[in-house]
């Protein structure tokens, strides 16, 4: 998938003269956490969230350092962060040049910038003009939709192991010489032995995820490699996850 096939247009933006309080409003009333800020002509200029309202001059939660701190760290920062905290026009407290995508940007990349840069919101465009947002609640979205698409569901028992170990088979972490996959009525008990308890649940997804999975039974056993120490299951006599 592409940005722009999850994006939302028609993006609701504020002017950068716009007032500070004029932008608060605006977030609080279409229930958003953030305003991408742009030009009369559609040009994104910067972007303002709900965290540029968090050391506010009229909240009394400005930054205040003793002196000694405030000079090693200059008057350069200590001025920006004065505008910050009392700048009254949008374009004085907003992050310009924020991070963006184009519409053919892959969801991948988009989410990798997200985590990289801990960012909520990627805005969209198309050389330097505003054509969409992508944000947390947008790939939420996306993924609701792609919910009735599911795979088809397995019909015996046979089958259901079969997609449980092919499953397995791809994933490094899972140790397919230590452990057996038993399928009875659709539930599926996983017995035998790991060496990293990360992997028990780990290997409790991957057979909850299975279509036509009933119930999964967890009796793997935890061998702490260097001492030796065994651990059960947290109930000893199985731990039984309904996959339903």
């Amino acid at each position: 998938m592409l940005a722009g096939d999850v994006m939302t247009q028609g993006v609701i933006s504020v002017a950068p003269d716009a007032s500070v309080m004029q932008a608060g409003a605006l977030m609080l009333k279409h229930q958003i956490s953030g305003l991408p800020v742009v030009d009369p002509s559609g040009i994104l200029l910067g972007i303002i969230s709900e965290g540029d309202f968090l050391r506010r001059a009229e909240l009394g939660t400005r930054r205040r350092r003793v002196r000694w701190l405030e000079f090693l760290i200059g008057p350069g920062r200590l001025a920006s962060e004065y505008v910050h905290a009392c700048g009254r026009k949008v374009t004085e407290i907003m992050t310009p040049n924020p991070y963006t995508v184009s519409e053919a940007t892959p969801l991948t990349e988009l989410v990798q910038l997200m985590e990289r840069h801990r960012v909520k919101r990627v805005p969209v465009v198309c050389g330097r003009r505003l054509v969409g947002i992508v944000s947390r609640a947008d790939l939420l979205r996306a993924l609701a939709r792609l919910a009735p698409a599911a795979e088809t569901v397995a019909t015996n028992d046979a089958e259901i192991r079969e997609r449980v170990m092919a499953e397995l088979r791809k994933r490094s972490w899972a140790p397919l010489d230590l452990i057996n996959v038993i399928v009875r009525d659709r539930t599926v008990d996983l017995q035998g032995t790991i060496t990293d308890d990360s992997a028990r649940q780990a290997t409790v997804v991957a057979a909850e995820n299975v279509p036509g999975v009933r119930a999964v039974q967890d009796h793997l056993v935890w061998v702490e490699p260097l001492s030796g120490m065994t651990v059960l299951p947290q109930d000893a006599s199985a731990a039984s996850v309904n996959a339903s």
